[in-house]
């Protein structure tokens, strides 16, 4: 058993709860019964939900690309298996920053409660949050990431930023409503702020969505119903029979079950939390600040697929040295040959940006005038791969003649080089980003590297290269 997390925490561990806890309730759509039970999970399992009443008892990662419907709410699938509705929950789990669980659950659809996320917040606070040995990893904004759909006129931007911050606006052009704002700065904040704001309709929806086979669950106890024109009671008791509800009367604009708003802006809050619920469909908690006009679970979930396509990115660069031209190098061409024996036209390194005890980073820029050009290809200039491998090489050697004296007496001399792989082609124009790191430490002269070579993005080669640094007297 993990100790129960204090007010004191370290944002940077990952989490999960102290204690196997549940709750039950009704599906909004379905209108089901269905129990949820909360179990810990293991450092990097993640959240994913257990299909208990399924044979074989199917799991279901909560990733974007296991979603399959946005129909007024939010639909994950695998295999046979799914569960719908994961918005709210998700929100309360990325709220109280806990990263991995197991949710069984013994039907198709989250219970719906009061419609908000708090009865959730409320069951996993009262079994204890607590920190787990291992790292959080998070997707980092490194750059404005924007999503337009002409059609909803939902927009959202990410921008940079080191923690965690939410905007919403939304706008029905309702009398009721109007424009709406609604913000959290700080994700400790969820529970207080965000939580307790419930999903809500418009009147004029609810037969709609009743004959399209949706809001089975639906009730005045899980949902605020805006009254934004005024009804025909005729119209009102044909509603009421659909849903099987006690005779309805509206006499003014307003909620229809005339209790008061948990928040001024409790729409917009609720359209956050929304918000909050979809991205965690990442998987990973986000540094970054979001800006959302008119969010919806279509617009929030497509946003997610870009910004877990980014994430993808970023963790396979993750390491990639941050080349900035403008920033006077280490090691300039004449520095390099200093170090180095090599020369035109087979000096392949032009600086030096980043050198460390353990690392290096070089920088080759690939021109059309390189000697190679005139037999690789011609017509179709290709940087030859073995020439990439070269100025990796030559890139190690800068870290390995730095620990010894008189760097001009001595040489770097393949061993050998494994593991190697092409990814893709490089060709005049481009930059190469040149990164060797040692595997471990050199020892009575040998040197054992593992070195990546990026183009923008892209990793272009990498391989494991094996060297013996060799006094040039003694050759």
């Amino acid at each position: 058993m993990w100790p129960i997390l204090e007010e004191s925490v370290d944002p940077t561990k990952q989490r999960t709860i102290g204690q196997p806890c549940s709750i039950d309730g009704i599906g909004l759509h379905t209108g089901e019964h269905v129990t949820l039970k909360f179990l810990p999970a293991r450092p990097s399992y993640g959240i994913r939900f257990k299909r208990v009443d399924l044979p074989g008892q199917p799991i279901l990662a909560v990733d974007v690309s296991k979603v399959v419907s946005t129909n007024r709410g939010t639909t994950i699938k695998e295999g046979s298996a799914q569960v719908s509705t994961v918005e709210h929950l998700l929100a309360a789990l990325a709220g109280l920053s806990i990263d991995n669980l197991v949710i069984e659950i013994n039907g198709p659809e989250v219970a719906i409660i009061d419609g908000s996320a708090q009865p959730f917040v409320d069951t996993l606070l009262e079994a204890g949050i607590v920190e787990q040995d291992s790292e959080r990893e998070y997707y980092v904004v490194e750059e404005p990431i924007s999503y337009k759909d002409e059609v909803s006129g939902t927009e959202i931007v990410a921008l940079p930023n080191d923690k965690f911050e939410v905007t919403a606006m939304i706008d029905f052009n309702s009398p009721v409503l109007g424009k709406q704002y609604a913000s959290l700065e700080e994700i400790d904040r969820f529970a207080e702020d965000i939580a307790a704001a419930r999903t809500f309709v418009f009147l004029r929806e609810l037969e709609y969505l009743f004959k399209q086979d949706l809001i089975k669950g639906g009730d005045l106890e899980n949902a605020v119903v805006i009254v934004d024109r005024l009804i025909q009671q005729e119209e009102l008791d044909e509603l009421s029979k659909l849903l099987h509800k006690p005779r309805m009367m509206v006499e003014e604009e307003g909620v229809l079950n005339n209790t008061d708003m948990r928040y001024r802006n409790e729409p917009a809050r609720h359209k956050l939390l929304d918000l909050i619920g979809d991205l965690a469909l990442i998987g990973k908690p986000i540094k970054g600040k979001i800006v959302a006009t008119k969010p919806g679970h279509a617009a929030n979930v497509a946003f997610a697929r870009i910004l877990k396509d980014k994430y993808k990115i970023q963790r396979k660069l993750k390491g990639k040295p941050k080349y900035d031209p403008d920033i006077d190098p280490i090691m300039d061409v004449e520095g390099v040959k200093s170090m180095l024996p090599h020369r035109y036209p087979f000096l392949l390194v032009d600086k030096i940006i980043e050198l460390a005890d353990d690392y290096v980073v070089g920088v080759k820029n690939v021109t059309y005038q390189e000697s190679v050009f005139q037999g690789h290809f011609p017509n179709n200039p290709i940087f030859p791969g073995v020439m990439i491998i070269e100025a990796l090489a030559q890139t190690g050697g800068i870290l390995a003649l730095s620990n010894v004296e008189k760097p001009h007496e001595w040489d770097t001399l393949f061993a050998k080089i494994e593991n190697t792989k092409f990814k893709s082609r490089v060709v005049p124009g481009d930059t190469l980003i040149l990164k060797m790191e040692l595997l471990s430490p050199i020892r009575r002269g040998i040197v054992h590297m593992q070195g990546t070579a990026y183009v923008g993005n892209r990793i272009v080669a990498e391989g494991e290269l094996t060297a013996q640094i060799i006094n040039r007297n003694k050759l």
